[in-house]
């Protein structure tokens, strides 16, 4: 079972105006079949976390490794999935999503096939073809879902990647993630500011501080478990255990902001 680790990291930015610490010994483990799910305010550290684990950036102390090897730059072991879809408009679907193999040196054949089968996967089949300024948001983002999964990932790492979707879109893009993750069984980080989706997609849900970010309470729940079981997100979300955990993050959400 492959595991991404963050040990104890920090990270304090210098500038003129003195030193600002964005992380303070924060610890993070996320395994195959996984969903570690970070949630908290603005400001507190959730991007630059995962910046550590994509290898973006260097933590100021702590280590990142990835089953026991310092991770000290990007690579295809870790996908990443941002907030702007980042795709290459002046490039059909296809080619969006296999452009990744095409650095690394993969046959066009050996590009298309594997692209075919993650857009199939992300229910894209159909728009090889079509140009990214012809398709909607929601199909935009699923390319995005598609162009990180492309090279087999362990990890996916996904920063707000629902964030910018109208509500529909988006509780359709939530159950799409699911299902991947049902039938991929990769381990996934994902930072989010909805506590709905975070109560509803994480086996591990981490709660962190203002800045500077510190994880102040870890829940371990088991409603994505229930859905790959086979029960609906409707029947989930009607759940009073689930509207209980909810208003609970609320709460402790809103303790933490009004102490910062």
């Amino acid at each position: 079972m492959a595991e991404l680790k963050a040990d104890r990291v920090s990270v304090i930015y210098e500038s003129a105006r003195g030193a600002l610490t964005a992380l303070q010994d924060v610890s993070v483990s996320v395994k195959s079949g996984e969903i570690v799910v970070a949630l908290g305010a603005s400001g507190c550290g959730k991007s630059t976390l995962l910046s550590l684990l994509a290898g973006f950036q260097q933590p100021t102390s702590g280590t990142v490794t990835l089953d026991g090897a310092n991770v000290d730059g990007p690579h295809a072991s870790r996908g990443v999935v941002f907030q702007d879809d980042a795709l290459m408009p002046w490039l059909n679907v296809i080619d969006n999503v296999s452009f990744g193999l095409r650095m690394q040196g993969a046959s066009r054949a050996q590009r298309e096939q594997r692209a075919a089968q993650v857009l199939d996967l992300v229910k894209l089949g159909g728009f090889e073809r079509h140009r990214i300024g012809e398709i909607s948001g929601g199909m935009r983002q699923r390319v995005g879902l598609a162009r990180a999964l492309a090279a087999d990932p362990a990890f996916l790492l996904m920063d707000e990647p629902l964030g910018a979707l109208d509500a529909l879109t988006r509780e359709r893009m939530q159950s799409l993630l699911l299902d991947v993750w049902k039938q991929t069984s990769k381990g996934i980080f994902l930072i989010t500011h909805s506590i709905e989706e975070a109560v509803l997609l994480s086996t591990e849900l981490l709660i962190l501080s203002p800045r500077p970010g510190r994880v102040v309470a870890r829940h371990r729940l088991d409603f994505a478990r229930r859905y790959a079981q086979g029960e609906s997100l409707r029947s989930i979300r009607s759940d009073p255990a689930f509207t209980a955990i909810h208003l609970e993050l609320l709460d402790q959400l809103m303790r933490e902001t009004e102490g910062a």
